[in-house]
């Protein structure tokens, strides 16, 4: 006979697995992080874990639940779209501790295939929905993915790889040197 847990005892030991589960995935990446040590760190048993999520993929998609919270472009000046979406970015990264699953996506995203595609779904699905107003149709994908490689581009260089080059820059460097290649991916003239 198994015993019940209590809701309440329930929801903590799941809270305390995700916030576990948080931190050794963005210390660690996807694939060095384990099960063992996310239990560990939670003071659980490991088996726990598996009760609460399954696997460790399915903890790792309930831990890095990513919603960009894009701004509504419609609503800013056509010059100041790419401004916008770079210091939309930067607040993210740069916010709130709980704000970083993004750097832990993209961490571990860099080896492991499924975060991979799960990175590739939240900016596919988020910036094109964030451009789908204020770019034609025709260029909107084309548009969204020039986006989304510049933004990751930069988080990879300068909060996973920290180049010093990138990591260095102030927070006012960042928006004046990557606003203008993103106002032109958002609102100018592409080449054929």
């Amino acid at each position: 006979m198994t015993e019940e847990v209590s809701p309440r005892k329930g929801d903590r030991t799941k809270a305390a697995i995700l916030a576990s589960a948080r931190n050794a995935f963005h210390e660690l990446g996807f694939d060095g992080a384990s099960v063992r040590a996310i239990a560990a760190q939670a003071n659980i048993d490991p088996a726990m874990v598996i009760r609460y999520f399954g696997s460790k993929q399915e903890l790792f998609a309930a831990a890095v639940r990513i919603e960009l919270r894009l701004p509504d472009l419609a609503q800013v000046p056509k010059s100041r779209r790419g401004r916008a979406l770079v210091e939309h970015f930067l607040h993210r990264w740069e916010g709130e501790p709980n704000e970083d699953a993004l750097i832990m996506l993209l961490r571990s995203a860099v080896s492991h295939e499924d975060a991979a595609q799960r990175l590739h779904t939240v900016f596919a699905s988020q910036v094109v929905g964030a451009l789908r107003p204020v770019v034609a149709a025709s260029e909107l994908k084309r548009r969204s993915a020039l986006v989304a490689s510049q933004m990751l581009g930069l988080a990879l260089t300068r909060y996973v790889l920290r180049l010093p080059a990138v990591a260095d820059l102030t927070r006012t460097d960042v928006i004046r040197d990557f606003s203008p290649t993103i106002q032109r991916y958002v609102a100018g003239p592409l080449p054929h």
